[in-house]
């Protein structure tokens, strides 16, 4: 089993920047994807951006391209989205999720095995 647990949600005001991180605990060395999801109200989850658990590789949605980073510490079993430049429509619940292969295509929910309880960000104008 494997369990994630996400932190560093609040409040900025658009153009502002949050970092945050997604710990991770459990069967870490069977996680081979994992990625930042948000899901807004009365929208459906989408998939933010992909990292390549222990590898370089990830993956961005074209909302975020240039103005998030995903990264890892894998001595500290974490993952972080630092969001940057951020705007009103960023506000949403955000989520990470753990995938045991590999998930393609990566935004799809079903593709991944754990996923944790979420971290509030709101952007106000």
């Amino acid at each position: 089993q494997v369990q994630l647990v996400e932190s560093g949600g609040g409040t900025v005001q658009a153009g502002g920047s949050l970092r945050l991180s997604c710990e991770v605990s459990g069967d870490t060395y069977s996680i081979k994807y994992a990625t930042w999801f948000r899901q807004a109200p009365g929208n459906q989850r989408e998939g933010v951006a992909l990292i390549h658990i222990g590898g370089s590789g990830t993956a961005y949605a074209d909302s975020v391209k240039g103005r998030f980073t995903v990264s890892q510490d894998l001595a500290k079993y974490t993952m972080y989205l630092q969001m940057n430049n951020l705007k009103p429509d960023d506000r949403a619940m955000y989520y990470c999720a753990a995938a045991l292969n590999d998930p393609l295509p990566w935004i799809r929910c079903e593709k991944y095995d754990f996923w944790g309880q979420g971290t509030q960000v709101t952007v106000s104008s």
